[in-house]
């Protein structure tokens, strides 16, 4: 089985480390998903552009930043659009806690302004789809 999501554009996820201060020693802040457990024939989904509107974070080693897709943050499953942001492994928390943390209640961001970075905007992030071969699109295999 695989996943398929987003990748976060380099030049966001550099600009957004520089004003969403990782909590946790292990930076992740890569991708979103869309989907887990797909089949490996699926079809990534394509490039999009969204906006980061909320963060969670239960003080235990893992944090998360919610993204609106098309204007929601409610995944086709019924979880919430993220990206996992920063873990602390040394206490044992990996990404898969991140969905956890947000179902305890995540906080909304006050600034929802959009890219590209101006005017202290922050918040739109361009999202490119993910491939096994050729990155984009967004195809993970599951070990």
């Amino acid at each position: 089985m695989s996943t398929t999501g987003w990748e976060l554009d380099v030049v966001d996820r550099s600009a957004l480390l520089a004003r969403l201060i990782p909590i946790f020693s292990d930076v992740i802040a890569d991708h979103v998903t869309l989907a887990a457990s797909v089949s490996e024939d699926a079809v990534p989904p394509g490039s999009v552009e969204a906006m980061i509107i909320g963060q969670a974070d239960e003080g235990r080693g893992v944090q998360a930043i919610v993204v609106a897709i098309d204007g929601s943050p409610r995944r086709p499953d019924r979880g919430t659009y993220h990206i996992t942001w920063s873990l602390d492994r040394a206490a044992g928390r990996d990404a898969k806690g991140s969905n956890d943390v947000i179902a305890q209640g995540w906080k909304m961001l006050a600034q929802r302004t959009p890219h590209p970075f101006e005017s202290g905007a922050l918040l739109i992030i361009h999202l490119a789809a993910l491939g096994p071969s050729d990155r984009p699109p967004f195809l993970r295999s599951c070990a």
